[in-house]
């Protein structure tokens, strides 16, 4: 039976992610979720096969020590995408759901519309808010060959056409879902949704 490493994350909770590892992705996934205490389901962000779970979870929590909310918890306060990265170094297969229907499989629609509501709230983004000059390259985390240019306070160029963060995130990410792009575009070594947080905490420098 696959082991799996994977990384959850809830619209109700932005900032924290859950990694944990199972047998079966979505049972796990539902678990979670189901307690009355959760306001909104646990989504799929990342999830990956690998040799020896219990031995790659294990090297994941002390590379991510630091950011563990608590030593008994699986939660950690940061952006999921530092974790995928290293996930991958690791990773024999990435399975991943592609579609909500996956990512959120046996929630109910009510559930799945407001997590989606939730993404395109998180996703709005202004540039010169925080402090991103119109001409800035960013970088699309999962493949630093891949850069955008900021057209405006809310739109970006890639390929030569105009788009959003959302969008073109989607798009490179293969889903068929809406994503809050500002998890997936990088400026200055840190995501959108980083640099957000850290500017509203008044963390400026």
């Amino acid at each position: 039976m696959s082991e799996i490493i994977y990384i959850l994350t809830n619209e109700a909770m932005p900032g924290y992610v859950k990694v944990g590892r199972t047998n079966n992705l979505e049972q796990r996934r539902l678990s979670l979720s189901r307690p009355s205490g959760v306001p909104l389901p646990f989504e799929v962000y990342y999830a990956s096969e690998v040799d020896d779970a219990q031995k790659d979870e294990q090297w994941l929590y002390s590379v991510f020590a630091d950011r563990r909310v608590r030593d008994e918890r699986e939660f950690f306060k940061i952006d999921p995408e530092r974790i995928v990265a290293a996930l991958k170094r690791i990773e024999k297969r990435d399975i991943t759901p592609k579609s909500l229907q996956h990512s959120l499989a046996s929630s109910t629609e009510e559930e799945k519309k407001e997590v989606e509501e939730k993404k395109k709230i998180r996703s709005k983004f202004d540039f010169k808010k925080y402090d991103i000059p119109i001409g800035s390259e960013i970088t699309f985390s999962r493949d630093a060959s891949i850069k955008a240019e900021v057209l405006s306070n809310n739109k970006i160029k890639l390929n030569g056409k105009e788009t959003s963060l959302s969008k073109s995130a989607q798009e490179l990410l293969g889903y068929n879902y809406g994503v809050a792009g500002t998890l997936y575009w990088m400026y200055e070594d840190e995501s959108l949704d980083e640099r957000r947080r850290r500017f509203e905490n008044g963390e400026l420098n």
